[in-house]
């Protein structure tokens, strides 16, 4: 059964090896939906039930007092061996992968859970600035590819610390290449500077504070020569930290353009990372095809942590939902455009900078839905869900149906 917990109540999910279990604390997305006492879960929401009732192919818990989830068809597959092993009367924890189907159950992944409890895991990382020891895959023209717990990350050369940073006077891109690359093999110190989870990579720093136990006095003396030029580092930091504030607004030269956003220098020895999500309204999928290393661009801080500056770009124009909660109301027919697929379904624009998600429920199967949407195309649809406080949008499709029967249409029209 679901209860309200605390964001750092840390939750126990059964892994495929029935004997070992992962402890962690929620991401605050999943957490939130723990703190919304008598609030039905929504889609992406971590939940705890207990099993009721199970079948061959089907497993159900109690999720009072929202319903009865319901883990099956390939969710089940993708975790049978887990749930074969469960009994009548066990807890749970799995992920909301719909809030309600078409027999009225709160369908569940526990694949999805342990999914997110890893990145939980990655987030709590970032909060400690928790130090790994990780090989260097590969390199490319930005910087060097890192993999942490099978999740692929990238290190940009500007989060490199002095010792391994690739000085080329002419800046020329392929000798950089060739710096960057003999540091592939070798193990890096480094910390999680950001994770996104929405493309399952994390963004990593070699310039976090180094860990202060070490196992041997080789280990240390080789820790506190590092930590030298670092510790330095963070005093300057920190001093020209002093003057700067959240909402004030900084001119920068871009000094890195990486999946997860774009760095600012905001002056000499300070920079800021302006995240995928804060570069504009609308929606960003590749960060280069707006900023290039060298160009100039205003930002407003919005947190400073840690040593760490958080730049918004967006945020120096106006908030498009604000405008748009006063245009549209649930029921409401619009016409979107298509500009994403995602595992949920479609993401439609119905302006620029808000959008709304077409589920993949409404469709016999993601292939479906991808056929009958294309990317690119404006269709019809009905506002079912509206919250633009929470900038949160769901869109029913309102077109052509052909997989319907008459029967069906005729229900559809009644309703």
């Amino acid at each position: 059964m679901p209860t309200t917990h605390d964001t750092r109540t840390t939750h126990t999910l059964t892994t495929t090896d029935a004997n070992v279990t992962a402890t962690m604390p929620l991401p605050p997305a999943q957490a939130a939906a723990l703190e919304r006492a008598g609030v039905p879960p929504r889609v992406g929401d971590v939940v705890e039930g207990t099993v009721i009732a199970k079948d061959t192919n089907k497993v159900f818990l109690d999720l009072a007092p929202w319903g009865t989830g319901i883990i099956y068809g390939r969710e089940y597959l993708a975790a049978r061996d887990v749930l074969r092993r469960v009994k009548m009367g066990d807890t749970v924890t799995a992920q909301v992968v719909e809030e309600e189907n078409e027999e009225g159950y709160i369908e569940l992944s526990l694949k999805e859970a342990r999914r997110a409890m890893l990145w939980a895991e990655a987030e709590q990382a970032v909060a400690n600035r928790q130090i790994f020891e990780l090989v260097v895959k590969d390199a490319n023209k930005g910087g060097l590819l890192l993999e942490w717990q099978g999740i692929p990350g990238f290190l940009p050369a500007s989060q490199l610390t002095p010792e391994h940073y690739p000085r080329v006077e002419d800046g020329d891109k392929d000798k950089i290449l060739q710096e960057l690359q003999k540091l592939v093999g070798q193990k890096l110190r480094v910390s999680i500077l950001a994770v996104n989870q929405e493309d399952s990579k994390l963004i990593f720093t070699e310039r976090a504070p180094e860990a202060a136990d070490v196992s041997s006095e080789a280990s240390d003396a080789a820790t506190s020569a590092r930590s030298g030029g670092s510790q330095s580092s963070r005093k300057r930091d920190t001093s020209l930290l002093a003057k700067y504030e959240v909402g004030q607004e900084i001119e920068g030269e871009v000094t890195g353009v990486v999946d997860f956003g774009v760095f600012i220098k905001i002056e000499e020895g300070l920079e800021g990372l302006t995240h995928l999500s804060e570069l504009d309204w609308g929606l960003v999928s590749d960060p280069r095809k707006l900023f290039k290393v060298g160009d100039r661009t205003k930002a407003k801080i919005i947190e400073i942590k840690d040593g760490k500056v958080s730049l918004s770009i967006k945020r120096l124009t106006p908030d498009p939902w604000e405008g748009a909660k006063n245009r549209y109301h649930k029921g409401d027919k619009v016409n979107a455009v298509i500009i994403k697929y995602n595992k949920h379904g479609a993401l439609a624009s119905v302006e620029e900078g808000v959008a709304g998600l077409v589920h993949v429920s409404e469709f016999p199967s993601e292939e479906v839905l991808r056929h009958t949407l294309k990317l690119g195309e404006k269709y019809p649809f009905v506002i079912t869900v509206f919250e633009p406080k929470d900038r949160r949008m769901i869109l029913s499709y309102a077109g052509e149906k052909p997989w319907l029967t008459e029967k069906d249409h005729n229900k559809t029209a009644n309703e």
